[in-house]
């Protein structure tokens, strides 16, 4: 930022460059893939052709190199149109950006490259049936046979499970506990990969989700992220920029339906006037706004904070995220309300991203575990 609370002309004109993308590739559609459960490839793929495939991935490795606030600008902007669409887009990239940040150059030269274009796309998995918020009792078993290590084990709520080609996997090779963690690029392709059914989901019918199950399979020493016993370390590192990009997409969907309420206020009379002449809907109308702009603060000074690598990074990357997420569904709930039995069809948007942004407290780490992260690090000063 060129002053306090101001963009920088760079920034304002990616905003620009991603709202004029999803202006023209998302909006039109995204009621289409969210009614027939389509997930949009090709244009996740043109995405890629703006750099989004390799928002944070550095420029050294081909990709565009931008700080954390510059992605949840991108994120924000693409979650107008549709937050499924966002989300995926933003989970490709922590998944990129890990390999980026923490991967050698065997496997960073043999996978970036495909990342970048989204030609490869990539899950990251974390998540078991057995190990939700507690992500550090993970079972899935990572054991080292000669120069290959044999992975059994089932992951949970993988986004892009059985569509994606690479999976960025949290493995045990280790004692119990986070020490023991390691990381794993595993592909699609690999004897011994499977996956469940699609998991029929309240929203982000766009986005396919589904159980990613590894049945020795052998996958090379050489792919391993960094080195052995750090994997939970790159998982929440990864997890703080997650955080902030899921945050955006609450953010974007919020003002879009905030925008809808406006305009439809306008329009919707009752006892012989807009609806919008009612103190009452102006009131509503303020205080969502009041509640966008709050969030999206806190969000953008968190993302200052993840680039800058300050202290406190985590602490504010899991405030904006639980304020964003909250204060997203509240005011698109508020929205729908406005719209009265209007906003519950699925003639208007509202509906859609009243199911689409309510995922968005239990991703990245629920809410709870957010309250959790900021009381420690209040009683460690």
């Amino acid at each position: 930022m060129t002053d306090q609370f101001q963009l920088t002309d760079d920034q304002l004109a990616i905003q620009d460059m991603a709202q004029r993308f999803t202006a023209d590739a998302i909006t039109p559609f995204a009621a289409q893939w969210d009614e027939d459960h389509t997930f949009p490839r090709d244009t996740i793929t043109a995405a890629a052709e703006l750099g989004f495939g390799g928002i944070y991935v550095s420029e050294a490795s081909g990709g565009i190199g931008l700080g954390r606030l510059e992605a949840a600008l991108i994120m924000e902007a693409m979650a107008y149109g549709c937050p499924t669409t966002s989300a995926f887009i933003s989970i490709h990239n922590m998944a990129a950006w890990m390999i980026d940040t923490y991967g050698g150059a065997e496997v960073k030269a043999r996978y970036l490259p495909g990342l970048i274009t989204m030609d490869l796309m990539a899950s990251y998995c974390l998540t078991e049936p057995g190990s939700g918020s507690d992500a550090a009792a993970l079972r899935t078993s990572a054991r080292l046979e000669g120069d290959h290590y044999v992975v059994n084990g089932t992951k949970q709520f993988i986004s892009g499970g059985g569509v994606n080609d690479i999976y960025v996997t949290m493995v045990r090779t280790g004692a119990d506990g986070p020490k023991g963690i390691s990381c794993l690029v595993i592909e699609k392709d690999m004897p011994g990969v499977s996956f469940g059914a699609p998991e029929r989901k309240l929203g982000w019918n766009a986005s396919p989700t589904a159980q990613v199950v590894f049945e020795n399979v052998k996958v090379p020493v050489a792919n391993r992220v960094g080195a052995e016993g750090d994997g939970f370390r790159f998982a929440m590192a990864g997890l703080d920029g997650g955080r902030l990009n899921i945050g955006a997409c609450s953010l974007g969907g919020a003002q879009r339906c905030l925008d809808e309420a406006i305009k439809y206020s306008k329009e919707r009379s009752q006892f012989g006037q807009p609806i919008a002449d009612f103190q009452n809907t102006q009131f509503v109308l303020a205080d969502m706004a009041i509640d966008l702009e709050a969030a999206r603060a806190l969000l953008y000074l968190a993302a200052a904070k993840v680039s800058a690598n300050a202290p406190d990074k985590t602490k504010f990357s899991a405030m904006a995220k639980k304020l964003s997420t909250e204060s997203g569904s509240s005011i698109v709930d508020r929205a729908l309300q406005v719209f009265g039995g209007y906003g519950y069809l699925k003639d208007y948007p509202i509906e859609r991203f009243w199911r689409d942004l309510r995922v968005h407290r239990i991703l990245e780490g629920t809410n709870e575990v957010m309250k959790m992260i900021i009381g420690r690090d209040l009683l460690r000063q």
